[in-house]
This record gives structure tokens, C-alpha cells and sequence, in this order.
């Protein structure tokens, strides 16, 4: 036994449906194969269309992201720069304050 489906309504019908009004919350969906699948594709190219924009935001974000984090690489190289040249300082500071200090034990025997 095979269960027949309702006969799918003619645009007249559809016409007429749309004719009487529908509520507000209730979305008119085609009543037609023909017109379903024209609706789904065009609801697929749109929904296409907004993931290329959105893949192209993602694109122009990560190359911002590239450019932060190549100057972000410079400002550390900087830093670092900074850092060895006061290690050396430092060092140089160090040196002499021992240098000091042997002449000041020298003086005061």
C-alpha cells in the first residue's frame, strides 16, 4: 500500500491563498517544486555571497594581524637592543665599582 500525497496546489490556488492574506509571522513559502528550488538557490547564492565577504574580512584581517606582529618583532628587537646595551653598561658600571673598591682596600691599610 502506498500512501498518495495531497495534490500540490495550482498558482491559482496559491494566488488566491495569498489573495486572503497570510498573518504577519508566517513567512509565504512557494508552493511549487519549481519555485522551492528557485528559492533554495537563490538563499544559497546569498548565503554564499556573505561568506565571501566574510572570508574576505578574514583575509584583510589576518594581513592587519601580520602587519601588527611584524612591528610588534621589531619593537621586541628593539627592546632586546636596549637590554644588551644596558647588560653592557651594567657590566661596565660593575667592573669599574671594583676597580674602585680594590683602590679604596689599598688606601685604607
Amino acid at each position: 500500500m502506498s500512501a498518495t500525497l495531497p495534490p500540490t496546489p495550482s498558482s491559482a490556488t496559491a494566488k488566491a491563498i495569498a489573495a486572503r492574506g497570510a498573518p504577519a509571522d508566517i513567512a509565504a513559502f512557494p508552493l511549487r517544486p519549481e519555485d522551492r528550488l528557485r528559492l533554495a538557490l537563490r538563499r544559497l547564492d546569498e548565503a554564499i555571497a556573505d561568506q565571501s565577504d566574510a572570508t574576505a574580512g578574514l583575509r584583510a584581517a589576518i594581513g592587519d594581524l601580520s602587519t601588527t606582529m611584524a612591528r610588534l618583532g621589531q619593537s621586541v628587537n628593539g627592546y632586546r637592543s636596549a637590554l644588551d646595551s644596558t647588560a653592557a653598561e651594567i657590566e661596565r658600571a660593575l667592573a669599574a665599582s671594583r676597580t674602585l673598591q680594590a683602590t679604596a682596600d689599598r688606601m685604607a691599610v
